[in-house]
C-alpha cells in the first residue's frame, strides 16, 4: 500500500531540506506521530530513529533507518517493526514558486496484519491527508 502526497511551498529548497531531513521533526507535522527520537548517528545514511505513532486509537513503534540522503534532492527511510515494514521518501525539487516536496510512504505489512492490510487503506488516506495539511501547515512557517 502506497500514499503520495506533495507539497510546494515558498522557502528555499535548502531550508525546507534541513527541517525534514532531520526526522525528529514528523512530531510537528505529522499527526499520527506522538514522538521520534534520534538513537544513532548525524543524520545521514545509518541514523537510527525511534518513532511512535498513534494509528486507529493503538500506538507502536517503528525503528527507522536512513537508507539514502542526496543534500536537497531526496531522503529515505526504511521503518520496521513486527506487523509492518515502511519506506518512507521524501523527494524536493526548486520550482518557480520556492520548493516542492514529495512524500512517499510504502507500507508491507507482515504475518497477520497483511490479511486485514486492506481494511487500513481508508484510516492511511485520511491520515495522508492530514500529513499533507501538517506538512505544509509547518514549511510554511519556517
Amino acid at each position: 500500500m502506497k500514499l503520495q502526497k506533495t507539497v510546494v511551498v515558498d522557502k528555499p529548497i535548502e531550508t525546507v531540506f534541513d527541517y525534514l531531513s532531520d526526522f525528529t521533526t514528523t512530531t510537528q507535522w505529522d499527526p499520527g506521530t506522538v514522538s521520534t527520537v534520534r538513537q544513532a548517528g548525524d543524520g545521514g545514511v545509518g541514523t537510527t530513529y525511534r518513532n511512535t505513532s498513534e494509528f486507529m486509537g493503538r500506538k507502536t513503534e517503528l525503528n527507522y533507518v536512513v537508507q539514502e540522503l542526496i543534500p536537497a534532492h531526496r531522503i529515505s527511510l526504511r521503518g520496521e517493526n513486527k506487523t509492518v515494514i515502511s519506506v518512507d521518501t521524501m523527494s524536493f525539487r526548486r520550482v518557480e514558486a520556492g520548493t516542492e516536496v514529495t512524500y512517499a510512504a510504502e507500507f508491507t505489512f507482515k504475518g497477520a496484519a497483511r490479511f486485514v492490510a486492506p481494511l487500513f487503506k481508508p484510516a492511511l488516506e485520511k491520515l495522508g491527508q492530514q500529513a499533507e495539511t501538517g506538512l505544509r501547515k509547518a514549511l510554511n512557517q519556517l
